[in-house]
C-alpha cells in the first residue's frame, strides 16, 4: 500500500492514508526505503492486540472520514469490507480500485463452499478454525462479512487487481472474470545479491523467514520435518525469523517453543546459541542480521499452503540461498 501511495503521488496525485489502527508513517522509511511521512493520513488510532479478523471489517469507516474532509478522486483498498461506502461512491462518481490478496469470499460466504476454500473446508483454515473457541470467531466472522463486504468487486470497482495469477484462476472461478495481476514490489531497500556462495560454502542451515502466525506452519515443520533432518543430518540446524507483535503471534510463539520441547528438539533464541541447538526461533530479527544468515544458509523453506505470493520468498531470492518448497498437503512432493 505505501508503493501504491508513493506511485500514485509520483502521477501527480496527492496521497491521503487512512487507516483503523494507530501507525507511524515514518517507520516505513526505515522498514521498507518508502517515505510516505509527507502524506496526510487519517487513523481512528485503534490499538488492538487482537482480533485484527474483525478490525477488517470496519476499514471502510475511515475512508468515509476521508470522504467527508477531501475531495478523493480515485480510492485505492485492498479489502472486500466496503459495503457501507458503496452508494457514496456511486452518487460522487468516484473511482475505486480494489486490490485482492486472496479473495476471502470463498473463505467466509457459503455460497463458494463448492470451491473448496471454505474456512471450514481450507486445509489450512479448517486445521486452525474449527476447533473451540476459534470456531466461534471464525463462524461470528462468516456472519458480519456479508454485512460488510460487497457482493461482486466487478459490478462496483473501476479495476480488479490481485497478486498473482495464481489468485487471479481463484477469483475467476468466483466471479467469472478476469483480474489484473499486478505482483506486490519488492521494498527498495531490498538488497539485491549480485554474487553469492556457492552451496558448499554455506553452513547447514534451513531457514524459514515470516511472521509468526500459524499459515506460516511452522508447527507443522517442528513436527514433522526438524526431527526427521537432524536424525538424517545430526549438523544441520533449523532458525526460523519471524516478527511478533500481537499476542495472537506471541502466543503462537510459546506454542512453538512448547512443540520443540515435547518432541526432543534442542531449542534457542538467538543466533549465538546455534551450535548447541537443533532449532532457533528467532523474533524481530533486523534486516541486515537476516540478510546475513541468509546468505550464510544452504536451504530457504516455505511450508505455506495454498500461498497467494509469497513475498517472504521473493525477497530472498535471487541471491541469498538455494530454496525448497513442501506441500504438507501432498506427502513426499516437494518443489525446488
Amino acid at each position: 500500500m505505501a508503493s501504491i501511495a508513493h506511485a500514485m503521488a509520483r502521477a501527480g496525485y496527492q496521497p491521503v492514508l487512512t487507516s483503523l489502527s494507530d501507525f507511524e508513517p515514518r517507520k516505513y522509511l526505515e522498514w521498507f526505503g518508502i517515505d510516505i511521512s509527507s502524506y496526510p493520513y487519517i487513523s481512528m488510532g485503534i490499538r488492538l492486540r487482537s482480533f485484527g479478523l474483525y478490525m477488517r471489517l470496519l476499514v471502510w469507516y475511515p475512508v468515509k472520514v476521508a470522504l467527508r474532509r477531501y475531495s478523493p478522486r480515485i480510492i485505492f483498498i485492498d479489502s472486500p469490507t466496503y459495503k457501507p461506502l458503496v452508494s457514496d461512491l456511486r452518487r460522487k462518481g468516484i473511482k475505486l480500485i480494489e486490490y485482492i490478496h486472496f479473495p476471502l469470499d470463498l473463505s467466509f460466504r457459503r455460497k463458494y463452499v463448492s470451491l473448496g476454500y471454505y474456512y471450514t473446508e481450507d486445509q489450512y483454515m479448517a486445521e486452525r478454525y474449527t476447533r473451540f473457541p476459534l470456531s466461534i470467531y471464525a463462524w461470528l466472522y462468516s456472519k458480519l462479512f456479508d454485512k460488510f463486504a460487497r457482493e461482486n468487486p466487478f459490478q462496483v470497482s473501476t479495476a480488479v487487481l490481485t497478486n498473482s495469477r495464481w489468485t487471479a484462476s481463484i477469483i475467476k472461478m468466483a466471479f467469472n472474470e478476469d483480474p489484473i495481476v499486478l505482483n506486490p514490489p519488492l521494498p527498495p531497500n531490498s538488497p539485491i545479491t549480485t554474487s553469492s556462495r556457492s552451496f558448499d560454502e554455506r553452513k547447514p542451515y534451513v531457514v524459514m523467514v515470516g511472521r509468526y502466525a500459524e499459515e506460516k506452519r511452522y508447527h507443522w515443520v517442528l513436527e514433522n520435518t526438524v526431527p526427521k533432518l537432524v536424525k538424517e543430518i545430526p549438523q544441520a540446524k533449523v532458525i526460523i525469523m519471524g516478527s511478533a507483535g500481537t499476542s495472537t503471534s506471541e502466543s503462537y510463539y510459546n506454542h512453538l517453543m512448547r512443540i520443540s520441547l515435547k518432541n526432543g528438539l534442542r531449542v534457542g533464541t538467538e543466533i549465538s546459541h546455534i551450535s548447541n541447538v537443533d532449532v532457533v526461533l528467532m523474533k524481530n530479527v533486523p534486516r541486515q542480521e537476516m540478510v546475513k544468515l541468509l546468505d550464510e544458509s544452504r536451504v530457504f523453506l516455505h511450508a505455506t499452503v495454498n500461498e497467494h505470493w509469497g513475498i517472504a520468498v521473493a525477497e530472498p531470492w535471487p541471491g541469498a540461498c538455494p530454496w525448497l518448497f513442501i506441500n504438507p498437503a501432498v506427502p513426499g512432493v516437494t518443489w525446488q
